[in-house]
């Protein structure tokens, strides 16, 4: 089994904090540089759980584009990369207070000039499976590539799926599911589903996708396809940094799923790895 993500590759730059940040001066912080960017984070959590992974993404030509490729590459991910010699390469400041929860002030740099001629039919080749990264979709400059990714994978028979990746940016939500129409799995969290859903329930959501995988933090996670819902209660972790734990919950689902495995069980081993992903510091194994 071979998966292709598509999606942003980065640097964070992750900065813990115990105390509010005070304004116009200084708050001590615990500072560390690792990777970043959803798709790169999906990826390598992929490849921790023993898929073949190929990520497709966007680079600048400059040292951080270098080091993502070479940190990938050496867990095993297949590199798909354009390099773009304008932009600079994606970088995330991720600011995680005391109780492990995070704002991040991204700068997309190169993914926001993700386009269709990125999506490389020899990166496809002999997938069974597509994952998109909602980031390429939420934004206007890089939403021709990803619907073309989607394009591409249902010409090859490709299965797909989609995290929506930020509640916040969902300000169209009939234009994206306009967007997925037809994807097989979708993976909101708790508040992505509320943001496309309103007050309704996950299942009107199956008017456009085959399946949905709803992750909700502490109170565990729900699969609703047309045979109905299941769901699984969360691991016990201590959350260090809730960074990138929705991109190992995906990994987890996907991984179990693509190989055969019931819903509870793919359910099961998403929130294994989403545990795992909030008990360190960093969005990536």
């Amino acid at each position: 089994m071979k998966v292709v993500v598509v999606g942003d590759a980065g640097l964070d730059v992750v900065a813990r904090h115990e105390h509010a940040i005070v304004r116009g001066g200084d708050s001590r912080a615990q500072v560390r540089l690792t990777g970043g960017g959803a798709g790169a984070n999906t990826a390598l959590w992929l490849a921790s759980a023993g898929v073949e992974t190929t990520l497709i993404a966007r680079v600048g030509d400059d040292a951080g584009g270098r080091l993502i490729r070479s940190e990938l590459e050496a867990a095993g991910v297949r590199c798909a990369f354009a390099v773009d010699e304008v932009a600079a390469t994606c970088c995330v400041v991720v600011l995680v207070d005391g109780h492990g929860q995070r704002s991040m002030l991204p700068d997309r740099g190169a993914n926001a000039r993700f386009s269709p001629a990125d999506v490389a039919a020899e990166a496809l080749a002999g997938a069974t499976h597509l994952h998109l990264s909602g980031y390429i979709l939420l934004d206007p400059s890089s939403r021709p590539g990803g619907l073309a990714a989607l394009a591409a994978a249902r010409r090859a028979g490709l299965t797909t799926s989609v995290d929506p990746q930020a509640a916040a940016l969902l300000t169209d939500p009939a234009g994206f599911l306009d967007d997925v129409r037809g994807v097989d799995l979708l993976l909101p969290n708790a508040d992505e589903l509320r943001a496309l859903t309103g007050s309704h329930g996950p299942e009107t959501l199956l008017e456009a996708v085959g399946a949905v995988a709803v992750t909700a933090g502490i109170d565990g996670a729900g699969w609703v396809d047309r045979n109905g819902t299941v769901s699984v209660p969360a691991e016990p972790a201590e959350c260090v940094d809730s960074t990138g734990a929705g991109d190992a919950f995906d990994a987890g689902v996907l991984s179990a799923w693509l190989h055969g495995q019931s819903t509870v069980d793919a359910l099961r081993a998403g929130v294994t790895l989403g545990a795992k992903a909030v008990a360190q510091v960093g969005a990536q194994p």
